[in-house]
């Protein structure tokens, strides 16, 4: 069996608080990209995992999807398995490639052994994997709060446009973002409104709460936005805490 894991990119992105657990609350807007990874998985009488593609490194253990089996095994009958990982999508981005690729494990074993399990216990087990893994069960726009894992579907169709992503080459750890961003301390914002804007009108009322802080620590990425915006992008932002970039063109 093979799917096609694909990638996010936010619009907006407000950080609200900073909760007791050390995490945060956010809000913005997941919305699905068509650049993809390519994964394989089929029963085996080992269990196996292969990456090639964009080097990742670390422990091949570790990998999102490895957890996504073993989540998914420590709950179900299920064989062992071969999983191979093409990577496409750029690790430190900000896309949710790896949180993409765990989300489809536990969809293709769930349909490979016929475990008939329903969409919440799917996204209740990929929150447990990472905060927008839960996203990409659906794979359709979702307005998200909490730490990306309270979704709510978003009627937003943006094929009329041209979105394009650019990646200056500078990832962004998770940390390094958190680190120096400024937490806004309130209980909403006007983020959920104001995507009901049209797109020319996003530019001067819908941001990224990480920008402020990764931009001076990265000046490429902060080029690459307003590269787009030279080139005429009717919006234009980092996606997630960095590093990826896009643009929302008329076609």
């Amino acid at each position: 069996m093979i799917t096609y894991p694909n990638c996010k990119i936010n619009i907006g992105l407000y950080v609200m608080r900073k909760r007791p657990d050390g995490y945060h609350d956010l809000e913005t807007l997941f919305y699905p990209m068509p650049l993809c990874d390519v994964l394989e998985i089929e029963p085996s009488s080992e269990l196996r995992f292969e990456q090639t593609g964009i080097a990742i490194g670390g422990n091949p253990e570790d990998n999102l999807c490895m957890k996504a089996y073993r989540l998914m095994a420590a709950q179900h009958p299920i064989c062992n398995v071969s999983m191979r990982l093409e990577k496409r999508i750029p690790f430190g981005a900000g896309l949710g490639g790896g949180s993409a690729d765990a989300a489809f494990v536990l969809k293709m074993l769930n349909q490979l052994f016929q475990l008939q399990l329903d969409t919440p216990t799917l996204q209740r087990y990929a929150a447990q994997l990472g905060a927008d893994c839960a996203f990409f069960i659906e794979d359709r726009p979702a307005f998200a709060q909490g730490i990306g894992d309270m979704l709510t579907p978003f009627d937003l169709d943006l094929s009329a446009y041209d979105i394009r992503l650019e990646f200056p080459g500078d990832a962004v750890s998770t940390r390094e973002a958190y680190q120096g961003v400024q937490v806004r301390n309130c209980d909403r914002s006007d983020l959920l409104e104001n995507l009901k804007l049209p797109v020319e009108q996003w530019k001067d009322c819908i941001g990224n709460d990480f920008e402020a802080s990764v931009f001076p620590l990265h000046p490429k990425i902060a080029e690459a936005k307003q590269k787009l915006y030279d080139d005429g992008a009717l919006y234009a932002a980092m996606s997630g805490s960095g590093s990826a970039v896009f643009g929302i063109f008329k076609k």
